[in-house]
């Protein structure tokens, strides 16, 4: 039988600090904290709705549309890039890239900005509050990587 690659979606995802620090979380239907995004969009022939045209326009995209917050997109985070497995079925690919919030100084996002999509919530988290968030570690280990390089 000739080999078969897994294909598994990709998700962009950005860690978003605020001019005080915090880092823009979202809480999903899992009861869990996790970074903004979602799946890169292929693009629909029937709507005319366009693919994205890279990762960075995505996840800008996806922050805007699930937070309310405007962002750019500024680099891929560096140990970024992992495999999310929800389930043992479940597998996504995960992309993540530190982004910069336009304005840095915008006040908190309304916890119920976004609850349209998968998620509860939003929030602005203290750094020294991530580490006893229900987080996969991932997520941690790219906050402080992106914390630090801030």
């Amino acid at each position: 039988m000739p080999y078969q690659p897994p294909v598994w979606p990709v998700h962009v995802k950005a860690v978003v600090l605020d001019a005080e620090g915090r880092v823009l979380l979202s809480k999903n239907d899992r009861e869990e904290w996790e970074l903004p995004g979602g799946p890169l969009d292929s693009g629909d022939v029937e709507t005319g709705r366009r693919p994205d045209a890279s990762p960075e326009s995505a996840v800008e995209r996806l922050v805007l549309e699930r937070t309310g917050r405007l962002v750019e997109a500024d680099a891929l985070i560096d140990d970024g890039v992992w495999i999310l497995e929800t389930t043992p079925v479940e597998r996504s690919l995960i992309v993540t890239y530190g982004c910069s919030l336009l304005p840095p100084d915008q006040p908190p996002p309304d916890p119920e900005d976004g609850i349209g999509d998968d998620h509860k919530g939003h929030a602005l988290v203290r750094l020294d509050r991530v580490q006893d968030l229900e987080m996969a570690a991932p997520y941690k280990r790219a906050i402080l990587t992106w914390s630090r390089r801030r």
